[in-house]
């Protein structure tokens, strides 16, 4: 996922994307743990993809709070 692409959804979006996130990572990790993962590759992306979106979503709640 791209920072551009994050950046232009909404805080609403951002939550649920990753509230998925979180979930398909809780489910790479079962895959992992019982050797049915193909790629182990897709959990370190799913992490970055996690504390991007984590990041941003921080970023736009310091912005609102600097308006106010």
């Amino acid at each position: 996922m791209k920072i551009n692409e994050i950046r232009e959804k909404t805080t609403e979006e951002l939550n649920a994307e990753l509230r998925e996130k979180k979930d398909a990572l809780l489910h790479l990790r079962f895959q992992h743990a019982i050797n049915q993962l193909d790629n182990p590759q897709k959990i370190v992306e799913t992490k970055k993809d996690i504390a991007r979106i984590m990041t941003i979503i921080r970023e736009k709640e310091l912005a609102e709070s600097k308006q106010n």
